[in-house]
């Protein structure tokens, strides 16, 4: 029996825990530093996830046996080497192997020397030369901020004017810090996208069902880039033939060029498809599980996750049958009435009784003894079944029944 602590307060670290819970082989479950959601299965504590010493003390406290590791900057900025040099087993890749997600310039070349279709791109560190590139790109075109944005670093531009703003707002008005340092400028794809995760052991990947994310904040897939406003797997456009030429020209390659350059890369690797008139390619790569996509796959999950985790850490991938269930997982969020933009925090939940669901908190806390609202995206609601309509029926059949001022939700997920 394991104690095992994960880091993040978001609903996919709730979808974790809650996978974690089933767990045969998991004894106490702690989370740095949670939310509401997550405090009824696992106690929470109040610590960064920048507080690498804080939370190394606190697991040596509790006698944590494992950290799982799960945001994206913690994994950048070395969490899993720092508990791993001081004895902690801990999943997530490690630094280096982190840059996939966290230097998209890192990516963009990786891709390249390694024969992995994406999107042609450019790199700029100087917001002047950008802007001279624009006089003679075709549109509409992508521009995307080098480092870590929070899922929102990515600006999709219909003319010059938009790339123009584009280039202010993430060189210039410096949006999300330095992360937009370096931008890359590239073509737009065109085509359905697909999200496929992956657990990795170094040498070895297993396929998660794939899953189809909804980025824009309104319905019709208009509005700003979110974090995700809902999510289904597998996708049915994801065919045996697709999956095909995807471990053949993209996720084996993929490991091929991770243990080429060195890197020993162990955890989940997302990849972030199109399907495109050439084929599939690849828009970005992301470190750890995607969300809200992880609502939506994790519960389809029948094996012990332990059994992955340890095998994933020891490199035994190829020694174990992880087994998926042939249902639909569907995931639909709940968010503030400003996500992404402008977001008001603090409003008292209502939530009534649920059948067949499960409710993932993503931004709530307890305020002098009441559940209230402290995020953009506030709850994910999931469910399985049989298939998609199903599915969709479980979850908006009862979404209503969770209310706060302002509360909002795309009412067109998994409509494809």
């Amino acid at each position: 029996m394991s104690n095992v602590l994960v880091m993040g307060s978001g609903g996919r670290e709730h979808a974790v825990c809650h996978t974690l819970k089933k767990s045969k082989r998991v004894d106490k479950l702690f989370c740095v530093p949670g939310n509401a959601g997550i405090a009824e299965i696992a106690e929470t504590k109040k610590l960064s996830v920048f507080d690498f010493d804080g939370i190394y003390e606190y697991a040596k406290e509790n006698n944590v046996d494992l950290i799982f590791v799960t945001p994206d900057d913690p994994l950048a900025k070395g969490a899993v080497d720092y508990f791993t040099e001081r004895g902690i087993r801990a999943f997530g890749p490690k630094a280096d192997a982190a840059r996939l997600e966290s230097s998209k310039a890192f990516s963009k070349d990786f891709m390249a020397r390694h024969g992995i279709p994406t999107a042609k791109s450019v790199i700029f560190d100087s917001s002047e030369k950008a802007t001279e590139y624009l006089d003679n790109a075709r549109y509409p075109l992508v521009i995307k901020a080098d480092g870590l944005a929070l899922g929102k670093g990515v600006l999709i531009c219909s003319d010059r004017s938009e790339a123009q703003s584009a280039i202010e707002q993430l060189m210039v008005s410096k949006a999300f810090g330095d992360a937009g340092d370096r931008i890359l400028i590239e073509e737009f794809l065109s085509g359905r996208e697909v999200t496929v995760m992956a657990f990795c052991d170094g040498k070895h990947i297993s396929v998660m069902p794939s899953s189809q994310d909804h980025k824009r904040a309104y319905d019709g897939d208009k509005g700003l880039n979110t974090g995700g406003m809902g999510a289904f797997a597998p996708s049915p456009f994801f065919t045996e033939a697709k999956k095909s030429e995807f471990m053949e020209k993209i996720a084996l390659p993929t490991v091929k060029g991770l243990i080429e350059d060195g890197i020993d890369y162990k955890g989940v690797i997302y990849f972030g498809l199109m399907m495109t008139d050439d084929g599939l390619k690849v828009i970005e790569y992301n470190s750890r599980l995607g969300d809200p996509e992880t609502e939506a796959v994790l519960p389809l999950l029948e094996s012990d996750i332990m059994d992955i985790i340890d095998a994933c850490i020891d490199g035994k991938l190829d020694k174990i049958d992880i087994k998926w269930s042939d249902k639909t997982g569907f995931t639909v969020v709940i968010a503030s009435g400003g996500y992404p933009s402008n977001v008001i925090k603090g409003y008292e939940i209502s939530i009534g009784k649920l059948n067949d669901v499960v409710l993932f908190h993503a931004g709530t806390a307890l305020k002098d003894g009441k559940l209230v609202t402290s995020g953009g995206r506030v709850f994910e609601l999931s469910a399985v079944a049989d298939d998609l309509d199903e599915a969709r029926k479980l979850v908006y059949g009862q979404i209503d029944k969770i209310g706060f001022k302002d509360s909002r939700y795309r009412t067109d997920i998994g409509k494809v």
